[in-house]
């Protein structure tokens, strides 16, 4: 007669883990986590900031890492960039596309947004991005001039918040899959759903600026605080 299998008892945090945890403990849990993480999280930022007083050449590569980024990940976009760092700023675009040719996804386009911005920056504003953003007083108008600027392709609100945050402006959340789904788990949206138009981007972000007032944490601290919490990680 054949014998029945005894099934592996589950362990208590097995348990625990299969049970949907309500937006209220997630919450607890956030704090906790960001106890622990407050520090590494600040000093990140604080490196954010450090890049708009290293010169025009390090911002325009962040802009470059973003569009990299766009559709990919974070150390993807690292990984590119650093393959064509010391090159981007003067290399021809047939130089670019032949550096990533072997092993890196979109070498033909990326590229292509890369020199188009660079020779329009160049050309247009003497390639002092820095002192452009700078020049902009209002939050919005300065992403607005990177989203609708037909001569900087390839980033729209997500990497334009993205690039912002990385050259130490804050008050910008950036909206990728991990962040839209912890969102979803806190209640706050009710579907992780993409490409965001302009106005749900706003809606989304100024729901992620109350519910960071309201539990006390820095937008900017939360948003690294969340992808951390889904990527194990904080990086830019």
């Amino acid at each position: 007669m054949r014998k029945r299998r005894r099934s592996k008892a589950l362990s208590r945090s097995d348990l625990e883990s299969s049970v949907p945890r309500s937006p209220s403990q997630i919450i607890e849990e956030l704090k906790k986590d960001y106890g622990r993480k407050q520090g590494a999280i600040q000093t990140r930022l604080e490196e954010f900031q450090r890049c708009l007083i290293k010169g025009e050449s390090e911002i325009f590569k962040e802009l470059c890492f973003c569009i990299l980024a766009a559709n990919s990940s974070a150390e993807m976009g690292m990984k590119t960039l650093a393959a064509i760092e010391d090159i981007v700023l003067e290399a021809d675009l047939p130089t670019l596309q032949q550096r990533l040719s072997r092993g890196f996804r979109y070498w033909r386009v990326r590229p292509s947004y890369i020199v188009h911005a660079r020779d329009y920056l160049k050309k247009e504003h003497g390639f002092k991005l820095g002192e452009l953003l700078r020049s902009f007083s209002d939050h919005e108008d300065r992403r607005n001039f990177l989203v609708f600027n037909r001569d900087i392709k390839g980033i729209g609100f997500k990497e334009s918040s993205h690039f912002l945050r990385n050259i130490g402006y804050r008050g910008y959340a950036i909206l990728d899959k991990h962040i839209l789904n912890c969102l979803c788990e806190l209640g706050l949206i009710r579907k992780n759903r993409k490409p965001l138009s302009p106005d749900r981007y706003r809606r989304i972000e100024r729901k992620m600026q109350a519910f960071a007032d309201r539990i006390g944490i820095d937008m900017d601290e939360l948003d690294l605080l969340l992808w951390s919490r889904k990527t194990g990680k904080i990086l830019k």
